[in-house]
């Protein structure tokens, strides 16, 4: 079950990928980041207020049980790790090709997996290590796409963003398996987006808005509540896979990142992004990382 909860999360983030790089075209990214966190709490602000002062969600998968100090602490961690992922993430997608930061932040299965090998004391299969080298000479081959385009890996600061947000997106995964050990679904979700909101106000008001002049404008696009949408759903069933005791954060990684499918399409039909054939050719061989990694947790 917890498998296929992981796909159809992988198709919901998917979703969320093509809306936030719709929203982010020409776009200010702190803006569309802190109504993105402010809408997913607002999706959740009514499950809080039903949970605390009435007992209609009593028993029920939306309710938000009340939680000592100790864990809004650990939740309010998840979500500094992942606004960190975000940030980095949201201005690299504004600047790079979907095409190319896709099949980047495919390689995050990789991570995941050497970080549970390091933190869980997991140890790689041979088919596990040729699983990473793929993903280790796809990522080398994209570099090669990237110079095509006239994107150099070792000397295009968006990449080293992208990367940026790959490693802190691994950390969060490795997190939310600890998590899930032991915390409610609801407790993590929905606190984590709020404390994200209250962290990206203060980033708003106090770096962003003294200088909006002098940066990017904001323009509202309906694709930025979509991104809202389309991310609290599927994190909401990733958590519910997570909490599964029988799930793998190395599997459910690999799936949710399946999306890469999915956005190097969008990339193709809907912003129209060049040298598709060699980024197909190591789109093929992260797919192929991706499966060998499947073989070698089987």
């Amino acid at each position: 079950m917890w498998v296929i909860l992981a796909f159809l999360s992988a198709f919901l983030l998917s979703c969320y990928e093509v809306n936030k790089k719709m929203s982010l075209n020409g776009n200010a990214v702190i803006p569309v980041l802190f109504f993105n966190t402010l809408f997913s709490s607002l999706i959740f602000l009514p499950f809080i207020v039903l949970s605390y002062a009435t007992d209609v969600l009593d028993g029920s998968l939306l309710y938000v049980p009340r939680v000592p100090f100790e864990t809004h602490v650990a939740v309010f961690i998840k979500a500094v790790i992942v606004l960190s992922s975000w940030i980095f993430g949201y201005f690299a997608l504004k600047h790079l090709p979907l095409t190319l930061s896709g099949p980047i932040k495919a390689t995050q299965p990789v991570l995941t997996l050497v970080g549970a090998l390091v933190i869980f004391g997991e140890r790689l299969n041979l088919y596990q290590w040729i699983g990473v080298a793929f993903a280790v000479a796809s990522f080398y081959l994209l570099s090669v796409s990237g110079k095509k385009e006239g994107i150099r890996f070792t000397h295009n600061k968006w990449i080293y963003f992208t990367v940026l947000s790959v490693v802190l997106g691994a950390l969060s995964g490795l997190y939310d398996k600890y998590l899930m050990g032991s915390l409610d679904v609801m407790t993590v979700q929905v606190w984590f987006n709020i404390y994200q909101c209250a962290i990206m106000l203060v980033i708003l008001l106090f770096l962003w808005y003294p200088r909006r002049k002098h940066t990017t404008p904001f323009t509202w696009r309906w694709n930025i509540i979509f991104i809202s949408v389309f991310l609290c759903v599927a994190d909401w069933v990733y958590f519910y896979a997570l909490s599964d005791p029988d799930s793998m954060i190395s599997i459910v990684s690999m799936i949710r990142r399946s999306i890469v499918l999915v956005t190097f399409a969008a990339g193709a039909l809907f912003f129209h992004e060049k040298n598709l054939k060699n980024k197909a050719i190591d789109l093929l061989l992260v797919l192929i990382g991706m499966i060998f990694l499947y073989l070698g947790t089987r």
